[in-house]
């Protein structure tokens, strides 16, 4: 067994990025902020920027995944969780999937880039886990430059805007760096170089963070977004991008070797993720939410039988089906509900009604049912379409039916079921941030 060494992280050392592999877990989907640069939506596995990846995991099918990757990569030296979201708008998410990689692979690097604003609440619990290494982006720390990047910020259920939004942000930001610093972390800043806005400003980032014990600096252009605020701004040339830098190495060492990674990227940074690992990564999204329990059925509610068209909560019975050995699907049987006015009892009695279960596909749900019934490893899947569409995204992890954003998000785009709940916009949503009615 390898002996964990920090300086084994191909992304933090030149010289490891070419002998060892990092894995990225994509099992953080919201995100607390939104930036005039950046679209969730787009899922292209062609495609390699952060923000994103081709499917979400659980904790649990993380692990499964990283064992997995294990076999087919063996120079991982780090796991990293990235998005495609925030981390830390994923708080249990996050933290019980490095709990389950520190107690199964010790020799594990374990690391996370987060946007910070939440970074102040959770560095401690990253601290106790062991955490080597925190990602900050950091794109300003001036409010006139910060307010033209951000198009708001969700905190502790209250939306900022514009430069309001920057100054919530950054103060978080700064607050969070100062802990891990405390405590010996290393911290690397990204900021992205954005043409006309702050190519001219990160020097001064670069010379702030400096005072605050920040290791190692990664400049890193723009990759323009269509459909964002900022996709006309073009990608920066290589010259701005060595101004830049250069001006920034005056004061913190710089990351060059940048591959501006996917969520779900694994490999060699610079290689091309494998057929045989992604096909792990499609299997495992596939599996239960936690994948050692027997669930080989999904539940639908459903008022004739074709449609997924019934909302959990007003469901009295659900049809539940099977994937039978030809590919087809068959009905069991229907099942009753557990009865209303029971409160969240009523849905760990679901949770047990449906323990054979791996999902329930309804037409909508409210966020704390939906939060008990996974937390029981029963997942909810909210969609518009036929029943099959939905029995092929559980089982054969197909393309799943759009639907459109709940009444209170401010988008009204179409978007993936996970992509809006009512904590906040999330995985896929460009609206206002004030959340799903």
């Amino acid at each position: 067994m390898r002996e964990k060494n920090i300086k084994n992280h191909p992304c933090f050392n030149d010289e490891a990025k070419g002998k060892f592999a990092r894995v990225h877990l994509p099992v953080a989907p919201k995100c607390n902020i939104q930036c005039n640069f950046c679209d969730r939506r787009y899922n292209c596995i062609n495609e390699s920027r952060p923000g994103v990846t081709s499917v979400i995991l659980s904790p649990g099918q993380a692990l499964a995944y990283l064992g997995r990757a294990m076999v087919k990569i063996p120079d991982i030296s780090v796991v990293g969780i990235a998005g495609p979201g925030d981390p830390l708008a994923n708080p249990d998410e996050t933290l019980t999937t490095l709990q389950l990689v520190k107690e199964k692979y010790p020799q594990l690097l374990l690391c996370v880039a987060t946007n910070g604003l939440n970074l102040p609440d959770y560095a401690d619990q990253l601290i106790k886990l062991q955490v080597s290494h925190v990602t900050v982006t950091v794109n300003a720390i001036d409010e006139d430059v910060g307010g033209k990047i951000y198009a708001w910020v969700r905190l502790d259920k209250k939306i900022y805007h514009g430069k309001e939004a920057f100054k919530a942000l950054h103060a978080r930001q700064i607050e969070g760096i100062k802990k891990l610093k405390s405590a010996g972390m290393i911290v690397k800043i990204n900021s992205i170089i954005i043409p006309g806005v702050n190519d001219r400003h990160i020097p001064e980032v670069a010379k702030k963070l400096s005072t605050l014990g920040v290791d190692i600096f990664n400049a890193m252009p723009l990759i323009p977004s269509k459909g964002t605020e900022f996709a006309e701004i073009p990608e920066p040339d290589r010259y701005m991008i060595e101004r830049v830098r250069s001006e920034c190495e005056k004061y913190l060492p710089q990351m060059r070797h940048c591959n501006r990674c996917r969520a779900d990227s694994a490999g060699i940074l610079g290689h091309a993720m494998s057929i045989g690992v992604l096909d792990d990564l499609k299997e495992c999204a596939a599996m239960p939410l936690n994948p050692g329990e027997n669930r080989q059925f999904v539940a639908v509610a459903t008022l004739e039988g074709v449609l997924v068209n019934e909302h959990l909560g007003k469901s009295e019975e659900f049809a539940i089906y099977a994937l039978g050995a030809a590919g087809d699907y068959r009905l069991i049987e229907k099942r009753a509900a557990a009865p209303m006015g029971l409160g969240d009892l009523r849905w760990q009695k679901l949770a047990e009604i449906l323990k054979d279960c791996r999902a329930v596909l309804v037409s909508a749900a409210g966020a704390k049912p939906v939060g008990i019934l996974r937390s029981l490893g029963l997942d909810v899947i909210e969609m518009d379409g036929l029943i099959e569409q939905g029995l092929d995204y559980v089982f054969k992890k197909r393309e799943l039916p759009g639907r459109r954003m709940k009444k209170g998000c401010g988008c009204g785009k179409e978007a993936s079921p996970t992509a809006c709940e009512k904590s906040g916009c999330a995985d896929g949503c460009s609206g206002s941030g004030t959340g799903c009615m």
